[in-house]
Parts: C-alpha cells; sequence; structure tokens
C-alpha cells in the first residue's frame, strides 16, 4: 500500500496545477486508503463536470475544524462559473452551514447562491469511505440557466448523469481520467444494454445528419447504423471508459463511451428473497462525439508547412554551405594577409548562420540547445581560423539552454565573433592560451562569458570607440536581443559578457 505521503502527493498533482503544498498538511488526518480513495475521485471530476455543465468542488475538513477546498473541476462545455482556481481556500460563510450538514448528518443537501451577480444552484454530496464515515464532500455547482436546460431534457439522460455523479462519489469510474475533454460542440448518445439509443442531444443528431441520418435516432438499435459503434460493446465488455478516434466518411470522429452502472435493483428483483440490493448492474452506455475533421485537417496542413519549412532551412543551409566553400577557395588564393583575413571572418559568420539553419532543419518547431550549436561553432573554428601552432585551446563549459531560432541565430553570430576575436587579438605575440566559453542561464535570464588568458585589451580601449567590425557587429546583435555587453581586461588576459533576457520557450 502507498504511504500516506506518496498518496497526498500523488492527489495534490492530480487535482490540479494551483493546489498549493500546503494542502498536503490540511489532509493529514486521512487515512492513506481515505487519500487514495479521493485520488480516485480527484480524477473523475474533469469528465464530471464537462458532462454535469457544473462547477466542481471537493471539500475536506481538517482537524482544526475548517472546510477547506481540495480540488476542483471546471467544465469545457460552457464557461466556467469561477474564473480562477479556489483551491486552498477556506469555505465562505454562507456556504460553510450547508456544508457543516453534509459533514456531520451525510445527507445530500442543497442550496443557491449569487456569483459575480449571477444566480447559482448549490449541491452538495458526502463522500463516504468504506466504513460508512463522511471524509469529504463534492460541490456540484451550476449556473440556473444550465439548471433550467438539464430539466428539460430527457428523463433518460438526467438518470444516466445522476448514476454517473453516483460512480463518481463511490469511486466506481474507470478510466475516465485518461480521457479527452467533452467540448462545447460534442455531441451525446444514451445507449442501453440492448444496444437501443435511448438519447439523442441536438448536437449528437446534427453531427448525424452530416452522415445522411435524416430520422430520429431515438428508438433505434445501434446496430441499425453503419457507423464504427466499437466504443459501445468495448465499454459494455471492459465497464470502463473507452476513447476512440475513427473515419466516418470523410469526417473524423472521437468517441468517448462511459458504463452507467446503477446499484439500485430492478423493481421486480425486490419482491425476490434472494435479491442482491446495491449490487451494480449496467444502466447503459454514454457515448460523447466530439468532430476532429477540421482540428485534424489543420494538423495535417501543419505538418505539410513544417515539411516546407524544414526542407527550405535544408536548401538554406546548404547554400550557405556553398558560399562558405567559395569564400575559402577565394581565402586561399588572396594576395595580402588582410583580405585572407576578411575572407576568413566572413566564412565564419556565415558557417554560423548555416549551423543553426541545419538544426532548423531537422525540426523547425523546435527550440534550439545553445550548447549543441556552440560546440559546432568551435569545431568550425578548431578547423577553419586556429593555427595548430599556437597551442590555442577552445574549453566549453555550462549546460547551456534552448532558445528559439530568432534569437538562437543572433546568440549563434555573437558566439563566433567574439571566440574569433580572442583567437585573432589574445595571442598575437603569445604561444599557447586557454579560450573557455560559459554558458549559463536562469529562467529570465541567459549568459554567456567568453574569457581568455591572452595579452589583454589595449592601453585605454574605449569599447564604443572602437573601429572593429566584430565587435560593432556583437553590440548590434545584442541590443536586438535587448541584452548587454562588456568587454573587460580581467588581470591576465580578456572577459567579454553578454547577458540578455530569455523569450519563453515554445509549449
Amino acid at each position: 500500500m502507498l504511504s500516506e505521503d506518496d498518496v497526498l502527493l500523488t492527489l495534490a498533482s492530480i487535482a490540479s496545477r494551483w493546489m498549493p503544498v500546503e494542502l498536503k498538511e490540511e489532509c493529514r488526518h486521512l487515512k492513506p486508503e481515505d487519500s487514495a480513495f479521493l485520488q480516485t475521485i480527484v480524477g473523475h471530476l474533469p469528465i464530471l463536470a464537462d458532462l454535469s455543465r457544473a462547477d466542481l468542488l471537493l471539500y475536506c475538513q481538517p482537524a482544526d475544524d475548517r472546510v477547506v477546498i481540495i480540488a476542483q473541476g471546471q467544465p469545457h462545455s460552457v464557461p466556467p462559473i469561477y474564473g480562477e482556481s479556489l483551491v486552498g481556500r477556506t469555505a465562505t460563510q454562507p456556504e460553510e452551514p450547508l456544508l457543516r450538514r453534509v459533514f456531520s448528518h451525510g445527507r445530500a443537501e442543497r442550496g443557491a447562491a449569487v456569483v459575480r451577480g449571477a444566480p447559482i444552484v448549490q449541491e452538495v454530496y458526502p463522500v463516504v469511505n468504506r466504513q460508512g464515515q463522511v471524509i469529504a464532500a463534492l460541490g456540484v455547482e451550476t449556473s440556473l440557466v444550465e439548471r433550467e436546460r438539464h430539466l428539460r431534457r430527457s428523463r433518460v439522460f438526467q438518470r444516466a448523469l445522476s448514476l454517473l455523479q453516483q460512480m463518481v462519489l463511490r469511486g466506481e469510474l474507470r478510466g475516465a481520467e485518461k480521457l479527452s475533454p467533452f467540448a462545447e460542440h460534442d455531441g451525446i448518445i444514451f445507449v442501453d444494454t440492448q444496444q437501443q439509443i435511448r438519447y439523442v442531444s441536438g448536437v449528437a443528431e446534427n453531427l448525424y445528419r452530416k452522415l445522411g441520418y435524416a430520422e430520429k435516432l431515438v428508438g433505434l438499435n445501434l446496430a441499425i447504423l453503419h457507423t464504427h459503434e466499437e466504443v459501445y460493446f468495448q465499454a459494455l465488455e471492459s465497464l470502463a471508459c473507452v476513447e476512440e478516434e475513427t473515419q466516418e466518411g470523410e469526417l473524423i470522429w472521437i468517441r468517448k463511451a462511459i458504463p452507467i452502472l446503477d446499484r439500485q435493483p430492478a423493481w421486480w428483483q425486490r419482491w425476490l428473497p434472494l435479491a442482491a440490493p446495491g449490487q451494480p448492474r449496467l444502466y447503459g452506455i454514454l457515448i460523447a462525439i466530439h468532430d476532429a475533421t477540421e482540428a485534424r485537417r489543420k494538423e495535417r496542413d501543419l505538418r505539410v508547412k513544417s515539411a516546407l519549412i524544414q526542407e527550405i532551412h535544408h536548401r538554406v543551409k546548404n547554400n550557405l554551405q556553398t558560399i562558405a566553400s567559395l569564400l575559402r577557395l577565394q581565402a586561399r588564393r588572396a594576395s595580402t594577409a588582410e583580405a585572407r583575413l576578411a575572407l576568413e571572418e566572413a566564412l565564419g559568420r556565415i558557417s554560423s548562420v548555416a549551423v543553426v539553419h541545419e538544426f532548423l532543419s531537422h525540426d523547425e518547431a523546435s527550440d534550439i540547445n545553445i550548447r549543441e550549436v556552440s560546440q559546432r561553432i568551435v569545431n568550425l573554428t578548431q578547423e577553419g581560423i586556429l593555427d595548430p601552432a599556437k597551442g590555442i585551446q577552445l574549453v566549453l563549459q555550462g549546460d547551456g539552454f534552448s532558445l528559439p531560432p530568432q534569437q538562437a541565430t543572433a546568440c549563434a553570430l555573437v558566439l563566433n565573433e567574439l571566440v574569433q576575436n580572442a583567437v585573432e587579438h589574445g595571442y598575437t605575440d603569445r604561444q599557447g592560451g586557454t579560450i573557455t566559453i560559459n554558458l549559463q542561464a536562469s529562467d529570465r535570464e541567459c549568459e554567456i562569458d567568453i574569457v581568455d588568458d591572452g595579452e589583454g585589451l589595449p592601453p585605454a580601449f574605449d569599447l564604443e570607440q572602437s573601429h572593429s567590425l566584430g565587435l560593432r557587429i556583437v553590440q548590434t546583435l545584442v541590443e536586438d536581443l535587448n541584452g548587454h555587453f562588456e568587454l573587460l581586461s580581467n588581470g591576465r588576459g580578456t572577459r567579454a559578457m553578454v547577458r540578455f533576457p530569455r523569450i519563453e520557450q515554445r509549449k
């Protein structure tokens, strides 16, 4: 069995991304098996909130006699009543008497309230463990408009939803935590154990009309439909929630099948001496239908566009490498050392940009690991402008960080310019040395330090008055990054420091 700490931590991670760590202390009084039971209920709150078109609040009563919200389920099918998280809050004074009656008497209670000027209906149900003790309470809060709509729906659907709530309270719903959300424009049908369609929502009717079913579906047998209804039989056999994507003609549907259990015996069983009241029996299967055709089309178009963009990056990389090869040939034929140096500097800049395009050609949507880019630039420098006779070592340190393509391109050029500057000017009259590239980042800021043990900066050096093309390029790029650039003598060489804010990575 899980330890109490493990259970509570898992409960906290599943319940809500807003659940505070302090709630571990709030629920300390619960037994491990009770915490595990609540964990199961929390996993079922999302789909119940969607189908109920209501906000769900799970309450716990700590040892200090407060009533605290420990989990929250918000619907995707309608706008939620509460736009913010209520997890961790203590029950308000108007609702507290209602909750305390549920905890003390173990019976469901109903009330009314006004939230942001709109009336709501509050229904609170006790959560009872195997020993018959009330360990929590589940609040179902519905806007008055949605409540009236629900009361006008078929009694079959109303009963199915009521039984689903009871299943959640007993922790009997299996596999619900894996279901995708139920959206506003999703349809619902309910099919009994004899495969007879007993309820069809208006949205579901419209969805089936797209497939050519113009007649009423209620009363028809599921087998009459020439559609993929395998989820019904899978849920019927496993008594667990099932989700499946199918192709219906030109449409793509996602179906979610939820088995509905009824613990009340059939009327005729009540007169049999061997009847087993309270034993669950299958009432039917609730099927939610989502039309994913448009979403899949957009995904397909995005994949095609992404493939085209990656191909473009690949061709740009190849073209830049071709230009670099031409510059390399031209540098070898240059008649002066000054011309050769200028061509080699241009070669390094083009190669640095090509490195970024090479990464983007593999995955255009991904952020780029700057350490990997830096390692490629170090390798290019060692193979290109670094004279082996000089005995200069390039050392790359730090865990690195990832940046979006635009920032990564500027960062690669900055690295190239500063490394080339250290190689060319730091060891003019010296043999041997080390150039260290250190990469660091926090959640908000990135830092690149390039330190050499060379000759240092000239006397009275002024970065703002420098005519070096490479340093001007660095300054311009750092300005584009909204960053800060410093070039300092550190007593045994030169230190170049670049800091810039980090753009939030893509999700």
